[in-house]
């Protein structure tokens, strides 16, 4: 009852394209920015900031950007990880050859780089789909990591060929490396995520995001009707590789602080980002940021939960059963909600709507 828009009336048309139109929308939105910005850096400790919530809003970052080509464009991409490495080795290099460069430059500068690499290997998106695009893109996953691994320039000749995040500081807080705070790592996070989440709704939305879909449901008929295949696909990969370019800077230099390339690989990276889009929604940014949270708060539930009705679980068998479930959910939600979380989301939403009569 208290989630109806009766009496709500849409005089111009920007108020009837908004993207929250129901004012109960923004509330809740508002409250969710007011627990995200003031609550959660007053009661989250050191472990919950750097051992759930960072980690999940930079992959949130990157899901979405996979979701921009694989659930808007229909592009099927395993690259994600050679990507978003693109992003935090070229945000490392800017950083060390220039130190009083801005740091939030140094990371927008990165997903340009990304967004670059990302065309050259969507170039192909032209003469393929599917299955061969997909093994196109897992050829750049492992030539990009084998690029940044041989090629000393990339980690400054480093010996034990690692790249760390060197302390920089934005608006007189350090922000990254060792010394810097978790609820600052936090806060540079949140930020990014948030204005590339509005940023990504936006393009969906608009004339850019029409165009996707349209090469998405049926290319053929889309270039008819007058879209450029070519130029709509190297933009979706483009963008795409932005954000998990910029998600890849944050993941070293907001998060693990130093990493090798191994950080990026397939099974790290590449394979949890692409599951997070198909739990969480395909072409749907929440469903991303959904999916994201599912999968990282998921290990966290089966170590905690078992314990406190007395099952104590060996650290092996926890993890087997941590890839059962994913690959149950996996399953049951292509099958049963291709649309994922995010559909579920919309059908609570509908039938809260329609209470007491929701059927």
């Amino acid at each position: 009852m208290f989630y109806r828009e009766a009496g709500q009336f849409k005089s111009t048309y920007q108020t009837d394209q908004a993207i929250f139109p129901i004012v109960q929308d923004r509330w809740f939105m508002a409250l969710v920015f007011i627990v995200a910005f003031v609550v959660i850096p007053l009661v989250a400790d050191e472990y919950w900031h750097q051992a759930i919530i960072i980690p999940f809003l930079i992959l949130a970052l990157a899901a979405i950007g996979l979701n921009i080509l694989t659930g808007y464009a229909g592009l099927v991409s395993l690259g994600t990880g050679a990507f978003m490495a693109v992003g935090a080795y070229s945000t490392y290099k800017m950083s060390t050859a220039f130190p009083d460069l801005n740091i939030i430059i140094i990371f927008l500068l990165s997903g340009v780089f990304a967004a670059m690499v990302g065309m050259v290997f969507g170039a192909p998106s032209l003469r393929i789909k599917g299955f061969y695009l997909a093994v196109a893109t897992l050829a750049a996953q492992f030539f990009i990591l084998w690029v940044f691994n041989k090629v000393e320039w990339f980690f400054n000749y480093s010996p034990s060929g690692t790249i760390t995040a060197p302390p920089r500081e934005l608006f007189g807080v350090l922000v990254t490396g060792p010394e810097a705070s978790p609820v600052a790592r936090y806060y540079v996070c949140l930020v990014f995520l948030v204005v590339f989440a509005f940023a990504a709704k936006n393009m969906a939305r608009g004339r850019l995001g029409r165009s996707w879909m349209a090469i998405r449901d049926m290319d053929i008929a889309a270039e008819i009707i007058g879209i450029r295949p070519l130029q709509t696909k190297l933009s979706a990969f483009g963008i795409s590789s932005f954000y998990c370019g910029v998600a890849g800077a944050l993941y070293i230099f907001c998060w693990l602080g130093s990493a090798e390339t191994e950080a990026f690989d397939i099974l790290n990276v590449s394979f949890p980002v692409l599951f997070m889009v198909i739990i969480g929604g395909l072409g749907s940014v929440l469903g991303a940021i959904l999916g994201a949270a599912f999968i990282t708060l998921m290990p966290i539930f089966l170590t905690n939960a078992p314990p406190m009705i007395g099952i104590h679980l060996a650290a092996d068998l926890q993890k087997h059963i941590e890839e059962i479930i994913l690959g149950l959910m996996i399953i049951t939600f292509l099958i049963v909600e291709p649309a994922g979380f995010n559909r579920l989301w919309q059908i609570a939403k509908e039938k809260i709507r329609k209470w007491p009569f929701p059927y």
